[in-house]
């Protein structure tokens, strides 16, 4: 089947783009979708379509300040956007100006430090640091949030906590993994005390992941590439519940994507550090997930084409195209769904199971 942008796209009124986190964390609305059955809810609520021996799989990257502004050593006005910080004197990043600069040349960000731009790959820069210090200190000290594009106010104190998961352990991303962001402390007690497990990767979200897709034709588009490191003792709690029956609940696409690129052809997962642009579009057959946590997401993005194979084209338009009419919030700050797996639901209907 040859899928264009356009089997991605639908309407989304602007003003059901959330701005703003809610006002508690467990706030949120939440959609479980199963195949052709909707079920409005409320994000507390998860922990009821959860059962003892089932693992939640969450992606404990943390969210830097990324976003840095200064000027071209021309004057001109540059915004950079940290992509990955490569090691204390390299960092990769976008690059907004009105004139690009060139290898070689130098900015000053912050009206504090210098970079060279050593190498341009194709929309990302390679930067080198002058000076004393590191690319992570100097984004602490001189970074501000960095909010996606379409959240139109600038960074307030409440987004220095709420843009940031409660379990966030290992700086690095650009970008939350948003659909972490509806968890508690309290709610996260809550679940674990009911016999559900919990487990911890990192993927870092890359400033790419907001890059739209500017091919026609899906199946041409190129992802951008981020690591990951999977901990032996998540490899491990994936092998025992699947050992014991249970189900694999990723909570976002990020840690979808890790557990699926990190796994081996008979649907173990390997332990380790890697990279991976892996592009998940319908027809891919997962692996290892078996439901899916997930905020809604941009029209004729590479998110929407994955939670499209993972729980069906016409199930995805079809709790869209409810969610709207019920006034969910969308994107980062918005709302939630479960997903379960299509070809679960699949098998179920086959052998008339409930």
């Amino acid at each position: 089947m040859l899928l264009t942008l356009d089997d991605f796209d639908f309407h989304l009124p602007p003003e059901l783009i959330a701005q703003h986190p809610a006002p508690e964390r467990t706030g949120s609305r939440l959609l479980h979708v199963a195949g052709e059955r909707r079920t409005d809810l409320r994000f507390l609520d998860l922990p009821g379509l959860l059962a003892p021996g089932d693992l939640l799989v969450f992606n404990d990257t943390k969210v830097i300040k990324a976003r840095l502004f200064g000027q071209k050593d021309s004057g001109g006005r540059v915004e950079v956007m940290l992509e990955r910080i490569v090691d204390a004197r390299h960092a990769l990043a976008q690059i907004r100006a009105s004139k690009m600069p060139k290898p070689g040349g130098r900015m000053r960000l912050a009206d504090a430090f210098w970079v060279i731009v050593v190498a341009r790959d194709e929309g990302f820069f390679t930067l080198e640091l002058e000076g004393e210090g590191d690319f992570w200190e100097k984004a602490e000290a001189y970074g501000s949030l960095p909010l996606p594009p379409y959240i139109t106010h600038a960074p307030e104190a409440v987004d220095e906590a709420r843009y940031q998961t409660v379990y966030a352990r290992n700086p690095g991303a650009v970008a939350a993994p948003t659909a972490g962001l509806h968890f508690d402390e309290a709610l996260l007690a809550r679940i674990q005390a009911q016999g559900v497990g919990v487990a911890h990767l990192t993927l870092h979200v890359g400033a790419g992941t907001y890059q739209p897709v500017r091919v026609e034709r899906i199946h041409e588009h190129k992802m951008h590439s981020e690591c990951y490191q999977v901990p032996e003792a998540t490899a491990e709690a994936i092998g025992q519940t699947r050992a014991r029956g249970g189900r694999v609940v990723a909570v976002g696409t990020t840690s979808m994507r890790t557990l699926e690129a990190a796994a081996c052809g008979d649907g173990l997962v390997r332990a380790g550090a890697g990279e991976t642009d892996i592009f998940i579009t319908p027809g891919y057959r997962f692996q290892v997930v078996d439901r899916l946590i997930t905020n809604f997401h941009l029209p004729r993005s590479t998110l929407l084409m994955l939670v499209s194979a993972f729980a069906g084209m016409d199930h995805i338009r079809a709790a869209y195209a409810h969610a709207v009419a019920q006034r969910y919030r969308f994107f980062s700050y918005g709302d939630a769904m479960l997903l379960e797996r299509l070809e679960h639901l699949e098998n179920e209907d086959a052998t008339g199971a409930v």
